[in-house]
């Protein structure tokens, strides 16, 4: 169900991530090109309709998008791309992953806490419907 995103799902991507987002917030498939070309960022593809896509500087990571179809939310499918995402992050050498959400996005949040992520930040006005943004990390350090 999960897959290793590449160069050929780039219009897959941008698809769903156009049913997840605003007009104004959705990423184009240059983007999506873009960031897939750089050697540090990887991305995930779940069938059912979701996406993520994490970029890593040495022992952190940061999540860089997470979208699922409307069809596919309250389905497990944001769940299962983030846990398996900070799985590949942590064999890559990663002890922390960061992210941004928005203080509206209760759901999102919701399964942030539910995965592990605590705040350790905000940023004011982040968002363009100039909401402000959570900053998350999530520690994959091993255990002692």
């Amino acid at each position: 169900m999960i897959q290793r995103a590449s160069k050929t799902d780039i219009d897959v991507l941008a698809a769903i991530h156009a049913t997840a987002f605003s007009a104004a917030d959705a990423w184009s498939r240059d983007v999506f090109d873009l960031q897939l070309a750089m050697p540090n960022v990887f991305g995930l593809i779940h069938r059912a309709g979701g996406l993520i896509l994490m970029r890593q500087a040495a022992d952190e990571a940061d999540v860089l998008t997470l979208a699922v179809a409307p069809a596919a939310r309250r389905s497990g499918v944001a769940q299962a791309l983030l846990l398996e995402a900070t799985r590949i992050a942590a064999s890559r050498g990663v002890r922390a992953a960061f992210l941004e959400v928005s203080v509206t996005n209760i759901a999102a949040r919701e399964l942030y806490t539910k995965t592990g992520f605590t705040r350790v930040g905000l940023r004011r006005l982040y968002y363009s419907d100039r909401s402000d943004a959570l900053v998350l990390r999530l520690d994959l350090s091993p255990p002692e």
